[in-house]
């Protein structure tokens, strides 16, 4: 049974033998719109009030009572510090009261196994598993990772300011757009011409792998600056959305099969609430394809904060005898490549 708290979405998944027989999740979006994003103190709030909710519905799902569960996971972080502590005190305590293992679970690192958790219910296929470079990209984080092998990572590079899920976002508000903007601005973009206007496409040349997205950001601030009123224009609003996102989609396709290539893999995979956007999965199946890459993206339902992924790969680490301590403390800003000599407790 898994526990998921991170930030803004109460999650509560069990899984059998790869199979996520259920996947229980409150989100709070709406109550965030108002303030546009995520207060931590109302975060924390909704996690106390729904998550005994959201865990008895998930064991109800499932036809389990609690002692029939084999061991306890929770994500450790990185995430909001309050938001964290209400999901690992009540997986501990479930531990705890069973007298079960607790497994303590990145929340990145269970992103990158979440593209090979596949179907209806969604299963877990590491059978088909292959050595691949992953796109991590939300409102929190980009990022990319050569995952080398089943629970063997090695972090190529990040976002060195805003992630493209937040540039999203901001770039939305500036817009006029409602929080989320991101999720808008795809709409809206669909309708859109991404070569009307220019804008940069930070970092995409560079050798290295990592991102940046304040600059353009603050390239769109300065435009709108220049053309007052153009967004109040209905046509040329979705064509700004078009083309910003254009952008963002640019970098993040150019960058993931960039760095596949540099390092001779012949898969990428991608994960987080950005790669729901239509308009990157549809390049990344263009441009993977031209590059003779193969892609896994995780289904829609596991590309934002889930147990699901969480608990999957608490299984495969329970599967090879890994634990965590039962006191163990939250890690709010836990780096991804600290993981792995954790993870040999």
């Amino acid at each position: 049974m898994a526990f998921e708290t991170s930030c803004d979405e109460t999650s509560v998944a069990v899984i059998r033998d790869g199979v996520v027989v259920a996947n229980g999740v409150a989100s709070q979006v709406r109550l965030h719109a108002e303030y546009g994003g995520v207060v931590p103190e109302l975060a924390t709030r909704e996690h106390l009030r729904n998550l005994p909710v959201v865990a008895a519905a998930a064991l109800e799902t499932a036809g389990l009572h609690p002692s029939d569960i084999d061991a306890v996971a929770a994500t450790l972080g990185p995430g909001l510090p309050q938001a964290l502590m209400i999901g690992l005190r009540s997986a501990q305590a479930l531990a705890f009261s069973l007298g079960r293992p607790f497994l303590g679970v990145h929340h990145h690192e269970a992103h990158l196994y979440s593209p090979w958790i596949a179907g209806e219910p969604p299963r877990a296929d590491f059978g088909a598993f292959e050595p691949n470079v992953s796109l991590i990209a939300s409102g929190g984080h980009t990022m990319l990772v050569h995952v080398e092998g089943e629970l063997r990572h090695r972090v190529l590079g990040a976002t060195l300011d805003d992630a493209a899920g937040e540039c999203f976002d901001k770039v939305a508000k500036l817009l006029g757009l409602s929080y989320p903007g991101g999720p808008l601005v795809d709409r809206l973009a669909a309708e859109g011409d991404p070569g009307a206007f220019e804008f940069p496409r930070p970092m995409l040349r560079d050798p290295g792998h990592d991102f940046s997205f304040s600059g353009l950001k603050t390239s769109v601030r300065y435009f709108l600056e220049r053309n007052p009123g153009i967004a109040s224009d209905p046509q040329r609003l979705r064509d700004l959305c078009a083309s910003v996102q254009s952008s963002i989609v640019d970098v993040l396709v150019g960058k993931l099969v960039g760095a596949a290539r540099a390092l001779g893999v012949r898969c990428v995979t991608a994960s987080g609430g950005v790669t729901c956007n239509r308009g990157f999965r549809s390049q990344l199946a263009r441009t993977a394809s031209l590059a003779g890459l193969a892609v896994r993206l995780a289904q829609p339902s596991l590309c934002t904060d889930n147990a699901a992924m969480v608990g999957v790969l608490a299984e495969r680490r329970f599967l090879r005898g890994c634990s965590t301590p039962i006191d163990e403390e939250i890690r709010p800003g836990w780096a991804l490549g600290e993981v792995q000599s954790h993870a040999a407790a």
